[in-house]
């Protein structure tokens, strides 16, 4: 029983060595659960005081990226560049304050230019187009209007140089033809304006046979008209016409004019074919055909056709 009771006692005492040595053992691993809980304690709050510093960035990020969003939109819509664009025009700011003040300046420059028309450029390339068109048909006109010029010039040349020879020709004509009629006497042509000859006007100078007349309206209805009939034929010995119709233009000249009227009026039968209405005889004893229209009975006309080469002269005259 000793020996049991002493064995008992050893196993009592490792017993109790082993309770102590556990009792230290959870006393440290107690420790070691509190330093644990202590860290991680730490690592929590360190790991929210992360989370929040990571939700500040993402609010950050967020912001950023809209204010990217917006200086890109802001590039289009005020400026109308893109970013690539931008970037190769940028260049480092070294004084900040300056160079928003001058943005200021600017921006204020043109808000006071008036509201930005958007559509400028389309509309400056559709007039600038239709500017270009315009410039060529103008420049086409100008050269057209030189070349009108320049042959307006010419012509109106060689119509002064045509005029003139031809109204030598006519005054010269007037007054052999002048002095014929009259049986004498003088006539003129003359250019009130020789300097601009194609609008001057034409003074008619007459004189006939023992008389001198200053102004044409002193000459008799009669010496009128032989002056009228005198020019006339000067013109058409310039230019003679095939054909030529007379309305009674002698009708106003005494016998003796109506006779040498008649005669020089033959004369030009040789270039012209003259119609004569005519109601004189000296007029009519030169003609080659007389015709006549008589009303035999009320109503009913009748064309009489005389031809003169087949009539004797003395006939006519008596």
């Amino acid at each position: 029983k000793k020996e049991k009771i002493a064995a008992l006692k050893e196993t009592g005492k490792m017993n109790n060595r082993n309770i102590e040595n556990l009792t230290e053992e959870r006393m440290t691993l107690e420790q070691q659960v509190t330093a644990y809980r202590n860290a991680e304690r730490e690592k929590t709050a360190e790991k929210e005081k992360l989370s929040l510093e990571i939700a500040k960035l993402q609010d950050k990020k967020e912001n950023t990226q809209n204010n990217y969003d917006n200086i890109i939109s802001s590039l289009w819509d005020e400026y109308e560049i893109t970013k690539r664009e931008a970037k190769s025009d940028f260049s480092v700011v070294e004084n900040t304050a300056q160079s928003s003040k001058h943005l200021s300046d600017l921006k204020a420059r043109i808000k006071n230019l008036g509201t930005v028309n958007v559509a400028a450029v389309e509309e400056y390339k559709e007039v600038s187009g239709r500017y270009e068109f315009l410039k060529s048909q103008v420049e086409d006109i100008e050269k057209s209007k030189k070349e009108l010029s320049k042959l307006i010039f010419n012509l109106t040349t060689q119509m002064k140089d045509l005029f003139y020879e031809r109204f030598k020709e006519i005054n010269k004509n007037f007054d052999m033809v002048f002095k014929e009629l009259f049986a004498g006497g003088k006539a003129e042509l003359k250019i009130t304006d020789p300097g601009d000859i194609l609008n001057s006007g034409i003074d008619i100078i007459v004189n006939p046979p023992g008389k001198i007349v200053t102004n044409l309206e002193l000459l008799s209805g009669g010496e009128k008209a032989f002056v009228s009939i005198a020019l006339y034929f000067a013109i058409m010995q310039v230019n003679p016409a095939p054909f030529c119709v007379l309305d009674e233009i002698e009708a106003a000249l005494d016998e003796g004019n109506v006779n040498r009227f008649a005669a020089y009026l033959r004369r030009l039968c040789d270039k012209t074919q003259f119609i004569a209405i005519s109601h004189r005889r000296g007029t009519m004893e030169e003609a080659d055909v007389l015709y006549g229209v008589t009303m035999q009975r009320e109503g009913i006309s009748k064309l009489l056709e005389l031809d003169i080469s087949n009539v004797d002269k003395n006939f006519l005259k008596e």
